[in-house]
């Protein structure tokens, strides 16, 4: 039953997958998320005002930072050169969202959403330290994959 299951060895253990035979490409994700906040917090935000500073420089930063350091935080990621990581977040004032997607390419052999989803996830985070201060009820909603292309399978 394990046979077929890529981080399992024949022994069933855990490994990483030998990726050392596959094709380089181009791989590329997308990967979104957002965060619910008060209409306040939003004023904050657009008027530099959160205490902390800047919350979409640094939680840009955070993004990027988290993308190249993927590999490190979940275990069988393998660590990949990177060659673009975009971070874009921007507010619905409607919804009182503020969006965030990411883009993360690399000529590998091996998919880099993982790269993608970690920044999104970590910018979101960094987004949610930076206003706790005046916003108790903060929501990350949606995290999810937009697009992979690259490799046997897209999205």
């Amino acid at each position: 039953m394990t046979k077929n299951l890529s981080h399992i060895d024949k022994n069933g253990e855990i490994n990483i997958v030998d990726i050392s035979k596959k094709t380089k490409s181009r791989r590329l994700a997308k990967a979104y998320g957002e965060i619910i906040v008060s209409k306040k917090t939003i004023d904050l935000i657009n008027d530099k005002t959160i205490p902390k500073g800047n919350v979409f420089s640094v939680a840009k930063i955070a993004g990027i930072m988290a993308a190249k350091k993927t590999w490190e935080s979940i275990p069988l990621c393998h660590q990949i050169n990177l060659t673009n990581i975009e971070i874009n977040i921007s507010i619905n004032k409607k919804a009182n969202h503020i969006n965030i997607t990411s883009i993360c390419e690399a000529e590998n052999s091996t998919g880099v959403e993982m790269e993608a989803l970690t920044a999104v996830s970590t910018a979101a985070l960094t987004i949610y330290d930076m206003c706790k201060a005046v916003d108790k009820k903060m929501i990350i909603n949606n995290i999810r994959l937009l697009k992979k292309t690259g490799g046997k399978s897209s999205l």
